[in-house]
């Protein structure tokens, strides 16, 4: 009879602890700490087996730092594993916690034993790749944020004010910051190199959209970007992002599962028959999530039903129910924005709009559009 034993792993950049659990001795053994190498863990393994006449491994470990390279090293080795989503692990205790990595290593290959977790989905390698760029765009994106806004709080500390127009970062303004002079030269200097160091991050985020939007051409992905560019507040480079963070979205029975997934759903703080809801549970993907929640924003703007001429270029080409179901979609989330906006505060009414959103493009994606 084989034995089946479970392989706790807590990893870490500087170490990797590990223990086994197996029903036929009922507890945690064999735990051990390591260097960080997955050579070590397949020695580690060998030794374990000797113990047993046949027996077969299921290791895990925590989603982290780590990524997926250990998944894929073990995997190549022919040893089983699965890396486990750290919102779906039932916690030891709730209060005055005691945390460290031989404690976590064997909450883990208890989560193993008794199928308390949820395993994170394996991107294909293209997905992969193409999540990473897309990320490193958006810290891109961040940067030239940072940039921005030490380039206008320069400007006020030395009581310069644009009031030429309402809008920043528009052509006026910049010919406006150009213009400039702060009177000493020194300043001068410091303030012409923030100017070029926000004109090389934006060029950088302008390459970088580019070569995004010749990724989302490529077969795999053209059909599913142009479908999710319907959607209101949906372009390119978010609908691609959507695409390779989620991988298979038929993984998700309902449109309510993948909103959870995303954290998108409000949690629950219940005791005895009260039921007590709290804010969004903020479990899951936040890329997505801060995606969706910034598309959301879009519907707060324009009137009921209109569509814009970026919106019809964007449909154009696609399947008229695709395009039905997404001007339901449009209608439906813009009414709910205002409905909700107008009663309560704009950060609900974008939050629930996003949620909502999710499901639509669950439902884009599984081609559930009747």
């Amino acid at each position: 009879m084989t034995s089946i034993i479970y392989v706790g792993m807590d990893v870490h950049t500087t170490n990797y602890t590990l223990c086994c659990y197996s029903f036929e001795n009922d507890q945690i053994f064999a735990m051990t700490q390591m260097s960080p190498d997955y050579r070590n863990i397949l020695n580690y393994l060998d030794r374990i087996r000797k113990n047993y006449d046949d027996c077969h491994f299921l290791c895990g470990y925590e989603a982290g730092c780590l990524g997926y390279s250990l998944w894929h090293n073990l995997m190549n080795n022919n040893v089983e594993c699965v890396i486990l989503a750290p919102s779906t692990m039932p916690e030891t205790k709730k209060k005055k916690k005691i945390k460290t990595d031989k404690r976590d290593a064997a909450n883990i290959a208890k989560c193993l034993a008794f199928n308390t977790y949820s395993a994170v989905n394996i991107p294909t390698p293209t997905d992969n790749a193409v999540k990473e760029y897309i990320r490193m765009r958006d810290d891109a994106k961040d940067t030239l944020k940072r940039y921005k806004q030490r380039l206008l709080s320069f400007c006020t500390r030395h009581g310069k004010h644009f009031t030429e127009g309402r809008s920043y970062w528009t052509q006026k303004h910049m010919t406006w910051l150009k213009a400039l002079d702060f009177g000493n030269p020194v300043l001068q200097e410091a303030f012409e190199e923030y100017l070029v160091l926000y004109n090389q991050a934006s060029d950088k985020v302008d390459l970088y959209d580019k070569r995004i939007e010749e990724l989302a051409q490529r077969e795999e992905y053209a059909e599913k970007v142009k479908k999710l560019s319907c959607l209101v507040g949906i372009k390119t480079h978010t609908a691609l992002a959507i695409i390779v963070e989620t991988g298979d979205f038929s993984r998700f029975l309902k449109a309510e599962n993948y909103a959870s997934f995303l954290g998108l759903v409000p949690g629950e703080d219940s005791s005895g028959d009260s039921v007590q809801r709290t804010g969004i549970t903020k479990a899951g993907n936040s890329h997505i999530r801060k995606l969706l929640v910034e598309s959301a924003q879009s519907y707060g703007r324009g009137a009921v039903g209109k569509k814009s001429k970026t919106l019809r270029a964007r449909q154009a080409d696609n399947e008229p129910k695709v395009i039905a179901y997404a001007d339901k979609a449009n209608e439906r989330l813009k009414r709910k924005f205002y409905r909700i906006n107008f009663k309560s505060k704009r950060n609900i009414a974008v939050v629930a709009v996003a949620r909502e959103l999710a499901c639509f493009v669950w439902g884009m994606m599984t081609d559930n559009v009747a």
